[in-house]
C-alpha cells in the first residue's frame, strides 16, 4: 500500500465569499458551509466561529477535533463507511489542510468532554491550541437522548471536515511525503536483517459514549484486525467517544498518529515496520481475553520481533493494556507500552490499575491527576458551566473570576497516548 500525503500549510482561516485555499489562507463561506453540514433533525441550531493560536479564547466542552482532508487519487474517499463508501483506503494521493482543524462543541454530550485554551498554560499542554480552528457549535433539540446527540454532533464534524477538505483538492501541496508498506513477504525479503516491528493500536470501545469506529463499524464488534498504516491517514478509524479529554484520541489524532509516523521514519533504516493491529477495549472479561489472545496470535503469526502498544483511556482499559503486553511478551516478542498515568494529585499513588513484571518498557504521557490553574479567557465558545462536572473538574473548579482549577485531564489531548501530546519519560 503506497500513499502520497500532500500537506497544504494553512497559516490563517478567514470567512470569505468562496470556500478556497489561497496563499496559505483557508477562506470559508459560512452560509454555504452551514447549509452543507445542517439538516439534522436532532440539532436545533448550528453556528461557526474561527479561533487562532494566541487568542484569549476557551472552547468547552470539546466533542471532537478533525483535520480536513480530501482523497485526490486512489480508491475510496475520506472517512470510509462514515462519509464515503466502504472501500479500502490508504493508497493513491491524499491532501491535508495542515495547520487547521474542525472542533465540535455545544451542549455537553458526555461528562468527560474537555477544554481547549488558545493561549496561556492550558495551550502549553494542548496540541490543538497551535491550530487555526473552525469551531462548529451544534446545539441539540430539547430532550434528546445522549447517544442520538453524540451521533448527530459526530456526523456534523465529519461533514464539516469533508466540506473544507475539498478546498484543497486542486491545490499544490507545500510538502509531499510518501508512505509505503509492502505485502509481508516482500517486506521481509527487502529488509531481511532488520527487526520486524508492529503497532498494536488499542481503541476505546467501552460503550456508554465510549466508542470508536473502523470503516464505520463500532470497534467493540470486531476482533483484532490487520490494517495498513496508511489506512489511518485516510480516516479508516475515527472517534465517536466522550472519554476523558486528555485520554481520548480525537479523529485528528487517528489521522495524524505520530507513533505511525515515527515508525515510518525508521522503516528501512533501523526497523522493518510491518503494520498495525487494531484491537478494542471492552468491558467484559471474556471480551478482554478474546481480544488479547487474538492480538498476541497475530503478532506471532506476523513473526514480529517487537511491538509498540498504545492505550486509549484509563482505569478499566489498563487491564487490556497489560493483558496485551503480557501475552505478546510470552510469545518472546519485546513490547513497549505507551500510556498516561493516574497517580493522584501528589503523584504518589499507583499510576495504572493493573501491572505485570513483563511491562518493563514504558513511555508515559505524564500524570493526568496533576492540578493546573487556567486563567480567565476573554471569550468562551460553548458552555463554561460544564467545567465543574467534566472529568478532572470538581465543585468549585470554575472560580468566580472565570479562572479554572482542575486536574490536567480536563485539557483535550494533554497526555495523549499516541504521542501527539506531551509524551515525557521512558523507564525500563
Amino acid at each position: 500500500m503506497r500513499l502520497e500525503l500532500g500537506k497544504i500549510f494553512i497559516n490563517d482561516v478567514q470567512f470569505g465569499e468562496v470556500t478556497e485555499v489561497k496563499d496559505g489562507v483557508l477562506y470559508v463561506n459560512k452560509e454555504e458551509m452551514l447549509k452543507e453540514i445542517g439538516g439534522d433533525e436532532h440539532i436545533k441550531s448550528i453556528d461557526i466561529d474561527l479561533v487562532h493560536p494566541g487568542e484569549s479564547v476557551r472552547i468547552t466542552p470539546v466533542k471532537d477535533v478533525i483535520e480536513p482532508r480530501v482523497k485526490v487519487e486512489g480508491n475510496g474517499g475520506i472517512f470510509p463507511g462514515i462519509i464515503s463508501k466502504v472501500e479500502t483506503v490508504g493508497s493513491g494521493k491524499t491532501h491535508a489542510l495542515s495547520g487547521c482543524a474542525v472542533v465540535t462543541t455545544g451542549k455537553i454530550v458526555g461528562f468527560q468532554e474537555g477544554i481547549i485554551d488558545m493561549m496561556g498554560p492550558g495551550a502549553d499542554y494542548c496540541p490543538f491550541s497551535k491550530l487555526h480552528n473552525i469551531v462548529v457549535i451544534a446545539e441539540p433539540v430539547d430532550g434528546l437522548k445522549q447517544h442520538d446527540h453524540e451521533k448527530a454532533v459526530r456526523m456534523i464534524g465529519f461533514k464539516a471536515a469533508t466540506y473544507l477538505g475539498e478546498a484543497g483538492r486542486n491545490v499544490e501541496p507545500n510538502e509531499v511525503k510518501v508512505y509505503e508498506t509492502k505485502p509481508l513477504l516482500e517486506s521481509i525479503a527487502e529488509y531481511p536483517d532488520l527487526p520486524k516491528v508492529g503497532y498494536v493500536y488499542m481503541l476505546q470501545t467501552q460503550g456508554l459514549l465510549h466508542d470508536t469506529y473502523v470503516y464505520g463499524v463500532d470497534a467493540k464488534q470486531i476482533v483484532p484486525t490487520l490494517l495498513y498504516p496508511t489506512e489511518l491517514m485516510d480516516g479508516a478509524i475515527v472517534s465517536g467517544n466522550c472519554v476523558s479529554a486528555c485520554d481520548k484520541n480525537p479523529s485528528y489524532v487517528h489521522i495524524n498518529n505520530s507513533v505511525v509516523e515515527d515508525l515510518y521514519e525508521q522503516h528501512g533504516k533501523e526497523i522493518n515496520f510491518v503494520g498495525v493491529i487494531a484491537t478494542n477495549e471492552n468491558v467484559y472479561l471474556a471480551d478482554k481475553e478474546r481480544s488479547s489472545n487474538w492480538t498476541a496470535k497475530l503478532c506471532k503469526y506476523l513473526g514480529l520481533d517487537a511491538v509498540i502498544i498504545s492505550q486509549e483511556g484509563f482505569g478499566n482499559p489498563d487491564t487490556d493494556l497489560i493483558m496485551n503486553c503480557k501475552k505478546i511478551e510470552m510469545e518472546d516478542i519485546k513490547t513497549v507500552i505507551v500510556t498516561d498515568e493516574y497517580a493522584g494529585r501528589d503523584g504518589g499513588s499507583q499510576s495504572l490499575a493493573d501491572a505485570d513484571v513483563r511491562a518493563n518498557a514504558v513511555v508515559t504521557g505524564g500524570n493526568a491527576n496533576e492540578l493546573v490553574v487556567l486563567p480567565k479567557m476573554d471569550k468562551v465558545i460553548g458552555h463554561i458551566e460544564v467545567v465543574d462536572v467534566i472529568a478532572g473538574g470538581f465543585a468549585g473548579s470554575l472560580r468566580e473570576d472565570g479562572s479554572i482549577e482542575a486536574e490536567i485531564q480536563v485539557i483535550t489531548g494533554a497526555t495523549n497516548e499516541t504521542g501527539f501530546g506531551k509524551l515525557s519519560t521512558v523507564t525500563y
